[in-house]
Parts: structure tokens; C-alpha cells; sequence
């Protein structure tokens, strides 16, 4: 075997000497394996929003006391301006359900109220002129075409404030397809009634209960309908807006907050464009509550002593008309129509006068209690003495009827001297001028509510908007000690 020769490696720099071990031959460097993602590669990280960097940099903003102030301002005018534009839009829409109450939905509530009285007194009339048969006067004729044409016309005025789709539109297309009828069936009872044909009570009667029974329903459906659009428009314009007060009131703490904080700040009592911006605020919070409680104020009293004393009224006239009516056909229908009550048999037209009569007397008493002056209780307080009057004489001429003497019950009735109709039309007038009163007091009292809120729509927008601008520029003239 040949020799190993060992060399030594060189030792504190010393040059190498003896014998070195043999020289091994080079291994080449493998290269290292590529790093990989333990989950793949890697994905790119998600764009932030604006939002998100908005709020980074509001948040460093408020790091330092100029953009504290950026903020406080900002906030501010938001808050002041929020205030304006939420008064605004709940006094247009309270001025608004004013002025519906004054000029639309009350006046339809009458019109429905005239369109059922007319039709009731014409049937009233018609009764009336067929017992007077040839000797019907020119009076009672008049009467009977112009309740037609009252009712006409207000069916029209109806008809063009009414919603093409609405409930009441169909209540007054009916009324429009009856009315026409009702007239001819009338014109047919007076015709045989002149020539001397009993046929001519039964045309009477045959109309009579196309009035009671589909025409004055209908129009009472049309009334109550109007009544409820008057009493939604009083909901929508009494309420106290309690959006825009808070807000009010949260603007007024932030503007004392914020002229409180730079009180501490600068010693200065007093900023400017802050003081202008409270003020304003103030004015509007101040006109808000005070011109709403004014407006509120009115319309309660236009509801309490106007709407509600017409509504009793109105009840009252048409009761009486009802009771006339009846009044009449018990003479027409000669006891041809009974009613069974229990185990009694009645007179159907002549049972049907007292429970209208009794109506009526109540809801004189009703209208009564609800009068608060003189003018409103006198002509009630009249109305009353006929309607007592009225049943003393009904009373007198049924007694005459049963006996057998007819035509001494219809003087007692249509005659000339102490007859019921007499008692019925100053019944009728008394009731007429009460309501002429309470409309008086009605249009007064909705008046002055509606008033009240008279350009507070327009004033707190545009008192908003300068309070804003005070408290934007109060702010700024902070910001420009720092510059």
C-alpha cells in the first residue's frame, strides 16, 4: 500500500509544516429547494373603503385641536340645519291639514249634511203637497224643486272634491242614479192624485221607501265618510311635533356645550357667530312651540264648539225632517202600513214620528249643553218650546184621526191655524240660524288656528340655514388663530 501523507492546518498564522492530510475533491453546492407559501400563493390584501378611510382620518384629525374644531363646526351646523329642515317640513305639513280642515273637509262635511237634509225635506214636501192633493200651493212646490236642486248641486260640488276611486265617489254615483227616480215616482203620485186614484198613495208611499230605505242610507253614509276625512285632517294638524322640538333642543345643548368648552379654552366669554347661531336656534324653538300651541289651541276649540255643536245640529234638522215626513204619511198611508212591537201593533209611519221626535229632543239637549254664549242657546233653547208645542199638536190631531175625522186631522197637520207645520217649520228655522252661529264660530276659531302657523314653514328654513352659517363662521374664527 502506498504512503498517507497528513498535513496540518495552519495554526496562529503560522506557516503550515510537517506532513497534511490529503485533499479531499470538491463537492459542488446543491441549490436550495424554492420556498413556497404553506397555503398557496399569497392573495392581494382588500381595498379599505372610503368610508373606513374617512374615519381614519377624521380620527387623526381629532388628534389635534384645528381639526377638533373642523368637527365641532361641521356637527354643528349639520345639527342646526337638521333642526330647520324637520321643522319645516312638519309645520308644512300641520299648515297644510289646517287649511284642509278650514276650507275642504268641514265644507264637504256640511255639504253632505245639506244633501241629506234636502232630500229629507223634499220627501217632507212631497208628503206635504200630495195631502193637499188639487189645492197644493205654489209654496210647497217651490219647496219640493228646490231641495232637488239643492241636492243636485251639492252632489255635484261633491262629485269634483271626491277621489275618482274613492268610497264616497261611489256614494254619490248612487245618489246621482237615484235622484232621478225618486223625482219621477213623485211626479207619477201627484199626477193620479189630481185625477182622484188611490194608485197615487201607493206611488207616494213606493217613493217614500226608495228614500228611506236607499237614498237618505246612502246620504248618511256620505255624511259619516266626510266626518271621518274632518276628523283625520284634525289628527294630522293638532299633534305636537316632537322631531323637530328635540332637535331643537339637542342643537341649543350642543351650541351651549360648545361655547362652554371655549370658555375653558380662551377665557372669552362670548363668540360671535356661536351666540348668533343660539339665537336664531332659539327663535325658531320658540316660534315653534308657541305658534303650534296658538294653532292647537284654536283648532280644539274650531272641533269642540264648532265642529261638534254642527254635527248635533245637523242630527237635529234631520230628525225633524224625519218626523215631519213621517208625520204626513201616516195621513197618506191612511193605516195601510203597521208595525209589530213586541205583542203591540202599530201605525208604522206614526211609531217612526216618535222615535223621531224623541231623536230630535235629545239631540237638542245636546246642542244645549254645547252652546257657549247666548247666540248659540237662544234659537236651541226656541227650538225646543216648538218641538214640545209640535207633539202637544200631533197628539190633538191623531186623537181626531182615530176618530174618524180625517179631514179635521189634516187641518191639525197642514192647515193654516195652530197646525203642526207650524211648529215644524219654527223648529226648522231656529235650527237653521243655530247653525248659521256655530259655522260663524267654527270658521272664526279654525281661522285663527290655521293662522297661527302662518310663514313658521319658510322662517325656521331660512333662520336655519343663518344659524348654521353663524356657527360655521363662529368656529372658523377660532380656527384662524391657529394659522
Amino acid at each position: 500500500m502506498g504512503e498517507v501523507t497528513v498535513t496540518h492546518l495552519p495554526t496562529s498564522g503560522a506557516p503550515p509544516t510537517g506532513q497534511g492530510l490529503p485533499t479531499l475533491p470538491a463537492v459542488p453546492a446543491q441549490p436550495a429547494p424554492p420556498t413556497q407559501a404553506p397555503h398557496g400563493p399569497a392573495e392581494p390584501q382588500p381595498r379599505r373603503t372610503a368610508f373606513a378611510e374617512g374615519l381614519d382620518q377624521l380620527r387623526a384629525a381629532a388628534t389635534t385641536e384645528p381639526g377638533r374644531l373642523r368637527i365641532i363646526g361641521a356637527l354643528l351646523a349639520l345639527l342646526v340645519v337638521a333642526f330647520g329642515a324637520v321643522t319645516a317640513w312638519q309645520m308644512t305639513d300641520r299648515a297644510a291639514a289646517a287649511d284642509d280642515v278650514l276650507t275642504r273637509s268641514q265644507p264637504l262635511s256640511s255639504d253632505a249634511a245639506d244633501i241629506y237634509r234636502s232630500l229629507a225635506d223634499a220627501n217632507t214636501a212631497a208628503s206635504s203637497g200630495f195631502l193637499a192633493g188639487g189645492q197644493e200651493s205654489a209654496a210647497s212646490r217651490d219647496r219640493y224643486e228646490k231641495d232637488i236642486r239643492t241636492a243636485a248641486e251639492k252632489l255635484v260640488n261633491a262629485a269634483a272634491n271626491s277621489d275618482p276611486d274613492s268610497p264616497s265617489a261611489a256614494t254619490i254615483a248612487k245618489l246621482n242614479r237615484l235622484l232621478p227616480e225618486y223625482k219621477g215616482l213623485v211626479e207619477r203620485a201627484r199626477t193620479y192624485n189630481r185625477q182622484g186614484f188611490p194608485v197615487g198613495g201607493a206611488y207616494l208611499r213606493y217613493a217614500n221607501e226608495k228614500m228611506q230605505q236607499d237614498m237618505l242610507p246612502a246620504a248618511e253614509d256620505l255624511y259619516k265618510k266626510e266626518n271621518q276625512r274632518l276628523r283625520a285632517d284634525y289628527a294630522d294638524a293638532t299633534p305636537y311635533p316632537w322631531a323637530a322640538i328635540a332637535l331643537g333642543i339637542a342643537a341649543l345643548a350642543a351650541l351651549a356645550w360648545a361655547q362652554h368648552r371655549n370658555y375653558q379654552r380662551t377665557n372669552r366669554v362670548l363668540n360671535h357667530g356661536l351666540v348668533a347661531a343660539t339665537a336664531t336656534a332659539t327663535v325658531v324653538l320658540l316660534w315653534l312651540v308657541v305658534g303650534h300651541s296658538v294653532a292647537r289651541a284654536g283648532l280644539n276649540d274650531s272641533y269642540d264648539h264648532g265642529v261638534r255643536s254642527l254635527n248635533v245640529l245637523h242630527d237635529a234638522r234631520i230628525a225633524s225632517l224625519k218626523a215631519r215626513g213621517n208625520e204626513n204619511l201616516t195621513l197618506v198611508a191612511r193605516g195601510a202600513e203597521t208595525k209589530k212591537v213586541g205583542k203591540e201593533t202599530y201605525d208604522a209611519y206614526d211609531y217612526d214620528f216618535r222615535t223621531d221626535i224623541n231623536a230630535l229632543g235629545k239631540y237638542l239637549a245636546a246642542a244645549g249643553e254645547l252652546a257657549d254664549d247666548a247666540s248659540g242657546e237662544s234659537p236651541v233653547t226656541a227650538a225646543v218650546g216648538n218641538m214640545t208645542e209640535w207633539k202637544k199638536r200631533h197628539t190633538a190631531a191623531r186623537e181626531q184621526d182615530e176618530k174618524g175625522n180625517y179631514q179635521e186631522a189634516l187641518e191639525r197637520v197642514i192647515g193654516t191655524d195652530k197646525a203642526t207645520g207650524e211648529c215644524f217649520d219654527s223648529v226648522d228655522e231656529n235650527l237653521r240660524t243655530a247653525l248659521a252661529h256655530e259655522e260663524t264660530e267654527f270658521k272664526r276659531a279654525a281661522g285663527d288656528g290655521r293662522d297661527a302657523l302662518t310663514g313658521l314653514s319658510a322662517g325656521a328654513a331660512v333662520l336655519a340655514v343663518l344659524g348654521a352659517a353663524g356657527a360655521v363662521l363662529g368656529i372658523g374664527r377660532r380656527l384662524s388663530e391657529y394659522r
